[in-house]
């Protein structure tokens, strides 16, 4: 028997900016609106209404956002407004009057209750709608994993704590039952994600849960342990180098973890780091890193750097460019200081001229690009195993452990049409460039 629908499902618009803890959120909102009966729109007209999950970590993601959520309006006319911008929500309706809700970041029953509100829901308990893994916004094969939101660091140039609280740690067992439900549902690679993974559980006071028969702390070393036993790829962001990050390289030398560390740190100028206000900005980090070296061999480390930072001297940028140079870092991202509204780096010194933040970040990037060049042409030779994200003719486009999605390189394989897309595959590396590796499959 064939039961006739008395009304469509609604269908629900959704643009995501930001980070990947943005990206996470948004996840989260969508697989709840799934559970309820909603349809995700794939564009402004087919959409009931568009929620717009906002980034307001420095001006120019103020300013996408901004635009995101005026071609909403324009395209659609009914809008939401969630994420880091909708902690200042008069900034939002000074230019978007017509908005019908303004939500915080990671306000998940707000932004629920605001589409309940304006849309409500036809609810079908009969039918599941949603798959157990959740609906996410990555490719199947990959997921990023948050394990806390907020950050109790005091850095002088981010406002994050003042958008998004203090830490907030996800007890252990429900952070592993979550992997374990993607790992089954064929995510080969997990992304951790957080403020800062490494005080992960401190606000906890480090709980103790139960986890498949064993005891697990809710703190790094732990969470680096059961995740390492699930038999994905886990890579690891957002780590400060505090000392008890010591413990997690012997896991990446046996393989549990992917030897990759994303550590922010930002500077290389001690006076700088001061003024910076770095948690662990004391930490003798040249020494730190030649010790993790020689421990995990194959480590990628990568990072992000500030230039033209308030008051930032020749000398002190001179600094910066010795560290890099010792440093060897893999992977660099690098970025012009702007002044983000209520950091107190504003006031900390002098701000430098804008021409000389370009000529400095010029200069940066050039050292930062020639040492990648040199530490991939290392490579070339080699067999590796690789994840494929696509395919592109007779050519897949896959990474490397030392690869992070959309953020470091990739290695094209040619000859590689036929590689299952979401798989591993073992590669031999045939020529370096100064970001990327060109490779051919291991059996060719």
């Amino acid at each position: 028997m064939t039961v006739a629908k008395t009304r469509r499902d609604p269908k629900v618009g959704f643009v995501s900016l930001g980070c990947p803890k943005a990206l996470v959120d948004s996840e989260r909102i969508l697989t709840r609106l799934r559970a309820e009966g909603y349809v995700v729109a794939p564009d402004y007209g087919s959409a009931d209404l568009v929620v717009v999950n906002t980034c307001g970590f420095i001006d120019s993601a103020i300013d996408e956002s901004l635009d995101a959520i005026g071609e909403a309006l324009e395209q659609n006319g009914r809008v939401v407004v969630t994420g880091c911008l909708g902690a200042d929500p008069k900034r939002i309706l000074e230019r978007h009057p017509r908005v019908l809700k303004v939500t915080g970041p990671h306000a998940y029953d707000d932004v629920i209750s605001a589409v309940h509100q304006h849309l409500p829901p036809k609810h079908d308990p009969f039918v599941d709608l949603v798959p157990p893994q959740g609906v996410r916004l990555t490719p199947r094969h990959y997921a990023y994993l948050k394990i806390s939101e907020g950050c109790n660091n005091k850095c002088s140039f981010c406002i994050i704590p003042d958008l998004r609280g203090k830490l907030a740690s996800r007890r252990i067992d429900e952070v592993l039952r979550e992997a374990e439900r993607l790992v089954r549902a064929g995510v080969r690679e997990l992304l951790v994600i957080s403020q800062d993974t490494s005080a992960y559980g401190a606000d906890l006071r480090y709980a103790k849960a139960q986890w498949n028969g064993a005891e697990h702390a809710t703190r790094f070393i732990d969470l680096a342990r059961g995740l390492g036993s699930l038999g994905a790829w886990v890579r690891m962001h957002y780590v400060y180098p505090y000392p008890h990050v010591d413990e997690v390289l012997p896991l990446m030398a046996e393989g549990k973890v992917l030897p990759y560390l994303d550590i922010p740190f930002q500077h290389g100028s001690p006076s700088v780091l001061k003024r910076m206000k770095r948690p662990a900005h004391a930490e003798d980090t040249l020494a730190r890193i030649r010790s993790w070296r020689k421990e995990c061999p194959d480590l990628t480390l990568r990072s992000t750097f500030i230039v033209g930072f308030p008051g930032e001297t020749e000398a002190e940028f001179g600094e910066l460019l010795d560290w890099i140079e010792e440093a060897q870092l893999d992977r660099v991202g690098a970025f012009k200081y702007s002044p983000v509204e209520g950091a107190r780096a504003n006031d900390v010194a002098p701000h430098v001229a804008p021409e000389v933040q370009e000529e400095r970040l010029a200069r940066f990037m050039a050292a930062a690009q020639r040492i990648s060049a040199a530490r991939l042409a290392t490579r070339v030779g080699r067999e590796e195993t690789v994840l494929v994200d696509a395919l592109d003719g007779d050519t897949a486009i896959a990474r490397s452990r030392g690869d992070a999605p959309e953020i470091d390189g990739v290695v094209r394989i040619r000859r590689g049409g036929k590689l299952p897309v979401g798989e591993f595959a073992r590669v031999r590396i045939t020529r370096a460039g100064d970001y990327d590796l060109a490779a051919v499959p291991a059996t060719a």
